[in-house]
Parts: structure tokens; C-alpha cells; sequence
């Protein structure tokens, strides 16, 4: 379920990047990208089918709202011209498969990472002219007694360097190349760190390392060093809790967050080229009175509470503005509200 039944597209957006010539540098290019990815199909009976085996966790869940950040397969995210995935890993509840979660809420205990990897290098096999970024993070708290430990690093260490791993994934280490090197292609954004296993095992790990303590946590300003014997630097806004006041509402919050995002954006836009630009314009205040969740953060709320619409309607109107600038990599939830917004961010 994670990626839905697979159906070979050619859409216009599913081969998008065939107009780009293969000297083009990635982090020249503007990447849509979905945060929370794997969390599509979390709906209230999807939280009550998977409950039996959440309970074994130990750990409340909060409503499916809380979670849930997108609403097509990842299979259809492909087509629809996305390229840079947000996906976070730990093991199930029997500690032996790695599978994907938001905080305590599983999202599927039979879609294992490795089966997801393998729909990827399905689909890069009939649209070899695209390349995709994976970024995969370790998500912590899962369970009362998960542990980021040298089990669950040697797990993910073995899937992503099976030889069916290694023949679809850019095996450069801590620098992106170009569109053509990229083809056909997974490049790893590395957010999991191999500190609990043997030295030899970070040193072979391919990937573009954003090590954690360096990613300040809820901040729309973040510089991070990603090679340092080349000062490649990323720059990151990740401001994803707002945290107005109370009684606030929708509205003052969904601004705060469009405020940091068109910030970055800009920066951005006039920033180093041979800098990595990444932008979130996810976010959410689920623990707000009122709360805000992703959806209502980033479509709205229905309401004329909130007139303009949500994050994304609101950055409609300021990509139409940056018209032939560097934006970078930009995350989205629920990147289908409005219809426009990836068409939009993609004619830049």
C-alpha cells in the first residue's frame, strides 16, 4: 500500500527533467520534493487496522491527522513530477523489520524499506531520464523501547548496500554531481548516522551525510557543513512547529510559516550556487489551541478563518514571482492543494 499498484506513466511531468541537458549540476536545479511522504494512506481506518500491532509499542497515538502529510501513493508522487522523497525508517515492533513511521503512528507493517526502494528502481528503470533524492532518517520514539542502535544501523546499512541497492544509487559520497551522472539514478541524503557500528562502516556508506547534531532543531535559518574537505555547505529552513501563541488560530500561524519559507526561498534565489538550498514549507502546531495540523497548515482550513488558503496557496503566487531563479529543493505537504502548485514551482 505504501506505493500503490504500479502503472507504467509518460505523462509531461513524469519525464520533466528530459528538457534539462545532463551537465546541468543538481543543486543548480529546483527538486519538489514530499516531507512525511510515506504517510499517504494514514487514515483513521488504517490507524485502527494497524492498532493491535501499535499497542505492542507501549506508546499513545493521537488522531490520524496529527500524522498524515500527504494523500497520493508514491507511485502517482512520481508521475506527478516529484523527485525528492522524505521518508523515516525504524523496526517494527518485533525489532526485525525496518519499516516506515511518523513518531509513535506505524504506517504499514508489511511495507518493509527495501520493498519501497525496489517500486523506486522500477519505476527509474521505464523513465531513465529522471533522478530522484531519497532522504531517509531514522525516526526515534517510535516505540517505549526502540533504540537507534547498532542493530537497527546494521540493517539499514545491509539494505542500502545490497547489490541491488548499490546498482541504483549514486555512489558518491558527500557531493551531488550532475543531472546525467544522476539519470536513471537514487541519490541518498543521508540523515541517519552508523555511530553505534565499527568505523569501516561510515567510511563505505555512499550518500550525502546531514549529520543530526548539526541540523538545529525547528529552525528556518540552518547551515551545515556537508564536506568539509570542500566547504560544501547546505542551507535549510526546517521551521515545522510554529508555535503562536495560544489562540492564535490557523491563520497567524500558516503566515509565520510562510514567512520563513518565502525567507529562505529568497535566499535561495540569490544564494552561493555552490550551496545546497533546502526548504521545508511543511509545517504544523497540532499542539495549538486551536491545533493546526499539516493539512489545515498547508491548504487551509475551509474557512474564512483562513481566506487566503494555506501555505501552498500562498506560495503560488510568490514562485510566479521568481521567475528563472535557483530555488533549490522544496519540500511540500500535500503537494496536490492547489493543482498548480508543482506545474508552477516546475516552470520557473
Amino acid at each position: 500500500m505504501m506505493l500503490l499498484n504500479y502503472l507504467k506513466t509518460t505523462s509531461k511531468t513524469s519525464t520533466w527533467m528530459k528538457s534539462y541537458p545532463d551537465s546541468t549540476p543538481l543543486i543548480h536545479m529546483n527538486l519538489p520534493g514530499t516531507h512525511d511522504a510515506h504517510t499517504w494512506n494514514y487514515s483513521l481506518s488504517t490507524q485502527q487496522f494497524l492498532s493491535g500491532i501499535t499497542s505492542l509499542g507501549g506508546q499513545p497515538v493521537l488522531p490520524p491527522s496529527v500524522f498524515r502529510c500527504q494523500e497520493a501513493p508514491i507511485i502517482a508522487m512520481l508521475d506527478a513530477g516529484i523527485r525528492v522523497f522524505d521518508l523515516r525508517f525504524a523496526f517494527d515492533v518485533t525489532n526485525s523489520s525496518l519499516v516506515f513511521w511518523h513518531s509513535q503512528a506505524l504506517q504499514s507493517q508489511r511495507a518493509t524499506l527495501e520493498d519501497v526502494l525496489f517500486g523506486f528502481y522500477r519505476w527509474l528503470d521505464e523513465h531513465p531520464s529522471e533522478a530522484v533524492l531519497i532522504s531517509l532518517n531514522y525516526e526515534s520514539g517510535t516505540t517505549r523501547y526502540a533504540r537507534n542502535g547498532a542493530d537497527v544501523q546494521k540493517a539499514v546499512y545491509e539494505v542500502l548496500m545490497s547489490e541491488a541497492a548499490k546498482r541504483n544509487f549514486v555512489q558518491r559520497r558527500n557531493e551531488f554531481g550532475t543531472l546525467g551522472e544522476a539519470r536513471g539514478k537514487i541519490t541518498l541524503l543521508r540523515r541517519f548516522g552508523l555511530d553505534a557500528l565499527p568505523k569501516e562502516y561510515e567510511e563505505a556508506m555512499y550518500g550525502v551525510y546531514f549529520p543530526a547534531g548539526q541540523w538545529t532543531d525547528n529552525s528556518p535559518d540552518i547551515e551545515l557543513v556537508y564536506n568539509e574537505g570542500r566547504n560544501l555547505t547546505a542551507y535549510i529552513e526546517d521551521f515545522y512547529e510554529t508555535g503562536a501563541p495560544a489562540g492564535s488560530g490557523a491563520e497567524v500561524n500558516i503566515q509565520w510559516k510562510v514567512n520563513a519559507t518565502t525567507a529562505h526561498l529568497e535566499k535561495a534565489a540569490s544564494g552561493a550556487m555552490d550551496g545546497l538550498f533546502w526548504t521545508f514549507a511543511s509545517a504544523e502546531f497540532n499542539a495549538g489551541v486551536p491545533s493546526v495540523s499539516p493539512r489545515i497548515m498547508a491548504t487551509g482550513n475551509g474557512t474564512e478563518s483562513t481566506p487566503l488558503g494555506g501555505v501552498n496557496q500562498r506560495l503560488v503566487s510568490f514562485l510566479k514571482g521568481m521567475k528563472g531563479k535557483r530555488l533549490g529543493i522544496v519540500m511540500f505537504d500535500f503537494f496536490g492543494t492547489p493543482g498548480e502548485l508543482v506545474e508552477t514551482f516546475l516552470s520557473l
